[in-house]
């Protein structure tokens, strides 16, 4: 597979997302390297280590779904001298992944072995919208906080604010510590909320309106996401290997 097949590829998976957030920087190449891809790395996260896993892998194209954060001052300018030394390739898919039919939320829900998937998580009118999924044999709450704990492999942190069994479930990965999303999930009448990050006020506004909250790490609840993409490309390029890099679980509690 060269870059270029690469490339053309991203519109058949994305479709209009890569539209919805054309000029947003949401999606792109960090370092393009022209060259054969026969191994992709991917992960959560572009840091200066994972770069170096990337390059201990012998990959050729590193994806990932963030790219290195502006504020985490002066760390993109490190990984793209890393990549530039190292030749490999990096796209990065922020949004898109976050809300593409395959995406992070898609994912967990998968991950968590949901029974039904009764809207994906989506992005209308300016506003972010969590996924909603349904367990057909209800589950406690604690039985939940097991299972979340073992497919992230890590510490989850949850909050039990009722008593009622847990079917209706709503999911938004990574950073959805809003609580207009807790809201959204408690109107349509969820039991409990999925996600990656909290805040003093989601925690509260959980507690206030009866909702469960689960916050596992920001990088684990969306590395299932970036999976299904790296799988995708394989689908359409038989011959290509695919390598995770394995993050520090640096958000545990």
């Amino acid at each position: 597979m060269k870059t270029s097949d690469f490339e053309e590829l991203l519109p058949e998976l994305f479709g209009e997302w890569l539209k919805v957030f054309k000029d947003d920087g949401e999606y792109g190449f960090t370092y393009k390297a022209e060259k054969e891809i026969e191994k992709i790395a991917y992960a959560t996260n572009l840091t200066p280590e994972t770069v170096e896993k990337a390059a201990e892998s012998g990959a050729d194209l590193f994806i990932t779904h963030h790219d290195a954060w502006d504020f985490v001052y002066g760390m993109r300018e490190v990984c793209v001298e890393k990549l530039k030394n190292h030749q490999i390739s990096h796209y990065f898919t922020h949004s898109p992944l976050d809300f593409v039919e395959f995406g992070t939320s898609t994912a967990l829900f998968e991950k968590i072995a949901i029974d039904e998937i009764t809207s994906n998580s989506s992005f209308r009118d300016n506003k972010e919208f969590p996924g909603i999924g349904i367990f057909h044999s209800a589950l406690s709450f604690k039985e939940l906080h097991k299972r979340l704990e073992h497919v992230l492999n890590e510490p989850v942190k949850a909050w039990e604010n009722h008593n009622r069994p847990v079917k209706k479930v709503a999911i938004l990965t990574g950073a959805g510590n809003n609580s207009a999303l807790i809201r959204y999930a408690k109107e349509q009448g969820c039991d409990a909320f999925i996600t990656g990050e909290r805040t003093l006020y989601s925690v509260q506004y959980a507690k206030f309106v009866g909702i469960h909250l689960y916050v596992g790490s920001h990088t684990y609840t969306e590395i299932f996401g970036v999976e299904n993409f790296a799988k995708k490309i394989q689908r359409a390029y038989p011959q290509v290997e695919l390598i995770m890099i394995q993050e520090e679980h640096i958000e545990s509690f």
